[in-house]
């Protein structure tokens, strides 16, 4: 089981938790929600549960509960600026 995340996300989450002033990295997660019945979850993350599995890229921890990581096996995460949008 494999997740990644790209240069630019990993600069990103670098600039926003050192404005932030504290974090260990990000905690990615697949909740359940509304008729679809799932949704995609992604926070800032002070400390590791005991149930995490943590992938580093790029000088970022990425946090996964077990539950959710057979659904985000794969997953790469990226960062994009469109107009407004990030």
């Amino acid at each position: 089981m494999a997740l990644s995340i790209t240069e630019r996300a990993a600069r990103h989450v670098q600039r926003s938790l050192a404005r932030r002033g504290h974090g260990i990295g990000v905690r990615l997660a697949v909740k359940t929600s509304g008729c679809s019945g799932f949704a995609y979850a992604l926070e800032y993350a002070d400390v590791a549960a005991s149930d995490d599995v943590a992938f580093v890229e790029h000088g970022v921890t990425i946090l996964v509960d077990a539950r959710s990581l057979a659904l985000l096996d794969g997953t790469e995460l990226d960062f994009v600026r469109e107009g407004l949008n990030e």
